[in-house]
């Protein structure tokens, strides 16, 4: 009776070893795959790592290592599968290690900042101590198999049959990455390892493919323009004239503001209401879309793209672009005789990349003089923003009392966390910031708010329709003597907010109607909601054909030469579900 107890406990903590194994190997990296039936999924490496356990000689030196490196290489790629799950909500890709180690710092300082330091600092403790207790469970699991049987005639038959669940693996594997076909279906899949090999691929070419973007950023179709010269253009953004241009990016403005019931209601609702209004005061409007490199986050990345012309949709070809000779929008307006500027409000501490851009003047979170309490992690309402603009840049006429204006402005008050949000203030009633303390402190702090996601999405939608209420009132202000703004979302946000798949981007060109006009040859339809058949450009192409359009004399290759022409969002091998 004792033996067959002992038995029985042997058996059942063998079978609590495999099932801790079998949970790790069927753990999702995207979340349209955290169902129930990824239950269903066996894991075709799960007999090859118990037959290896059984093969080894006993619990010597050799299964310890042996041990040891699984538990490592089990760790990693759960590690490397949570990340993936992480970067799917917020940017709707899998993670990279090669490009996305600074989302770590970002993941920490939006976190703290909506949270707090100290359930920020918990949540990490919590992570630590769960991955340590899951590194015990894997040593603890691969150890009992080892010690399941004795002698070497049960330890052979072990290796005998781990050779053809190996090539089964292998094979199951090399199907699925579309290496070779199988006439059977495979009882299973070998998800787990596909990850890994997958990865390792795709990182060889990530490096290859960032070597050709070196080359590309090398090659700029405008690298001989400049003012006035006869290469390439007759006369650089000679046709804006006198005319100031603001290049204003909205934060986690996408498309899902025009497709999402949500959302779709109130933003085009808004969006015609200011078009009317700005038409009654004589200015022009035309729309369309831009493909974003992103969605979520990392909002730099789409401005590098516009300022560029290139395709920078990960953070090495951001490294790889600022140490190019690349030229940028602002350069050329530089050279064309405006006045450069960047208006980052988010902006808190040492930005040395700005250097690469070719801004005569930059104004971060301290330098536009604002004196009221942060909006949580935002650290000022849009309207102050753009107030400030106009008193540090914008004071007196274009051409006659300074030089125009070519500025990079960035709004930030629909950034995440969408809490609290404004209200729009008279314009002329704004001092030093602080008559927006009240609204600061209104409503539930975003601890409270995320957890609710139908609270998040109703924040965001309130958030946008704010921006979108104060750049409409901004035009309105001064349409008597109208700048050039070009207004473009510069992402969609996570995907559980946006509920829409897609990474395109609204973009408004409002100003005189001259100026405007020349978006016609575009195809950009005229007003503010751009219909589901717009014009959908990739955002590498605006810097181009915004050159184009705005210059005199035509350049000797066609629109849209020099844009790369990678596949706009590549799939990753390891996106596809198990």
């Amino acid at each position: 009776m004792t033996g067959r107890r002992a038995a029985l406990g042997a058996w059942g903590r063998a079978a609590l070893a495999a099932g801790v194994l079998w949970l790790v190997l069927i753990q999702p990296n995207h979340p349209a795959a955290m169902t129930w039936g990824a239950f269903a999924m066996f894991p075709l490496e799960l007999p090859v790592i118990v037959l290896g356990m059984i093969a080894l000689p006993g619990r010597g030196w050799l299964s310890r290592i042996v041990r040891a490196a699984l538990v490592a290489t089990l760790l990693v790629l759960v590690v490397a599968k949570l990340a993936d799950f992480a970067t799917f909500v917020a940017f709707n890709r899998a993670f990279n290690i090669l490009v996305d180690a600074p989302l770590i710092a970002a993941a920490w300082n939006l976190g703290s900042g909506s949270i707090g330091v100290a359930a920020a600092g918990m949540s990490v403790v919590a992570a630590g101590l769960a991955l340590l207790g899951l590194a015990v469970a894997l040593w603890w699991a691969l150890g009992v198999w080892v010690g399941m049987v004795s002698g070497p005639g049960l330890r052979r038959a072990a290796v005998v049959a781990l050779v053809p669940a190996a090539v089964l693996a292998v094979a199951e594997g090399g199907q699925a990455m579309r290496a070779w076909a199988l006439p059977f279906d495979p009882p299973g899949a070998a998800f787990t390892a596909r990850v890994g090999v997958e990865r390792a691929i795709f990182y060889t070419a990530a490096l290859r493919d960032l070597e050709e973007f070196r080359r590309r950023a090398a090659e700029d179709p405008f690298a001989g323009s400049s003012a006035g010269s006869s290469a390439g253009l007759g006369g650089l953004l000679d046709r804006i004239g006198d005319t100031d241009v603001l290049i204003v990016y909205v934060e986690s403005y996408g498309r899902s503001s025009f497709l999402n019931p949500l959302y779709a209601g109130t933003h085009p609702v808004t969006l015609a209401r200011i078009e009317s209004r700005l038409a009654e005061r004589g200015l022009a409007m035309r729309s369309a879309f831009l493909t974003a490199p992103m969605v979520g986050g990392q909002s730099w990345l789409s401005h590098g793209t516009i300022a560029t012309g290139l395709w920078i949709d990960n953070q090495r070809r951001n490294a790889a672009m600022l140490a190019s000779p690349r030229r940028t929008l602002f350069h050329f307006a530089r050279d064309a005789g405006f006045d450069t500027a960047a208006v980052m409000p988010a902006i808190t501490m040492d930005w040395p990349e700005a250097a690469f851009f070719g801004f005569d003047t930059i104004l971060a979170a301290d330098d536009l003089g604002y004196r009221g309490e942060a909006f949580n992690w935002v650290t000022m309402p849009d309207q102050f923003t753009l107030l400030a603009m106009d008193r540090a840049l914008r004071q007196g006429r274009p051409g006659v009392d300074r030089a125009p204006l070519f500025a990079q402005v960035a709004l930030i008050s629909s950034h995440a966390p969408w809490t609290p949000v404004p209200e729009l203030l008279d314009w002329d009633a704004i001092g030093d910031g602080t008559e927006f303390n009240a609204m600061a402190r209104a409503g539930d702090p975003p601890e409270v708010v995320w957890r609710d996601h139908d609270r998040v999405r109703e924040q965001f939608r309130r958030a946008v329709d704010y921006t979108l209420q104060v750049i409409g009132s901004y035009a309105e202000r001064h349409a008597a003597a109208p700048p050039l703004m070009v207004v473009i979302g510069d992402h969609e946000p996570a995907p559980f907010v946006s509920q829409v798949a897609g990474f395109d981007v609204p973009v408004h060109l409002i100003g005189p109607p001259d100026l405007v006009e020349r978006a016609a040859q575009w195809g950009w339809q005229p007003g503010l909601v751009p219909g589901p058949d717009a014009p959908v450009w990739r955002m590498d192409a605006f810097r181009d054909r915004f050159l184009e359009a705005f210059s005199t004399g035509p350049r000797s290759d066609p629109p849209g030469a020099g844009i790369e022409e990678a596949a706009l969002r590549p799939a990753f091998p390891w996106e596809r579900l198990p």
